[in-house]
């Protein structure tokens, strides 16, 4: 039937969880509904897609890590500097290392190899090379989980609720 996005008192988001515990959570007055698709569970309980807690959760901060898979997932699979979206990407320093740019969120981006060659020791303004996006640090893992869902084009009413995440 569908995952339900949780967010906290605040409105922020917090979580994904089964439509089945969001309908616990709600029978038992821990949250409340803000969104439905207009399907019901039964008579008069329409089922959620997105609910809030009535009391607030502190979450503590937890790093995303800087790895291969989370920069492909971040950067979408796709070459920063020419939007090519095939398998044979690398991952590019936008301010070389020999030049101390460092292993970062905001320093690395995928590139294809031949973007990335062709770039070379210099940073993509010397190469005039635009990046596609300027890279960041995600906010959390929930950033991931998120993005999958609303490419899939089935949550788009998470939309208001994840931007800037």
């Amino acid at each position: 039937m569908g995952k339900v996005l949780v967010l906290n008192a605040s409105y922020e988001p917090l979580n994904i969880t089964s439509w089945r515990r969001a309908a616990v959570l709600l029978i038992k007055g821990k949250a409340e509904r803000v969104e439905h698709n207009g399907r019901f569970l039964y008579a008069g309980f329409p089922l959620p897609t997105v609910i809030r807690l009535r009391h607030y959760v502190r979450v503590p901060y937890k790093e995303m890590p800087l790895t291969r898979r989370n920069l492909l997932h971040r950067d979408g699979h796709t070459c920063q500097y020419c939007g090519y979206t095939g398998d044979e990407l690398t991952l590019d320093h936008v301010i070389p290392r020999s030049r101390g740019g460092g292993d970062t969120w905001e320093n690395i981006v995928t590139a294809c190899v031949r973007c990335n060659v062709r770039k070379g020791n210099r940073t993509p303004q010397e190469a005039h090379m635009l990046l596609r996006h300027l890279p960041r640090q995600p906010y959390s893992s929930l950033y991931f989980e998120v993005s999958k869902h609303l490419k899939s084009g089935l949550h788009q009413e998470w939309q208001k609720y994840v931007i800037g995440l």
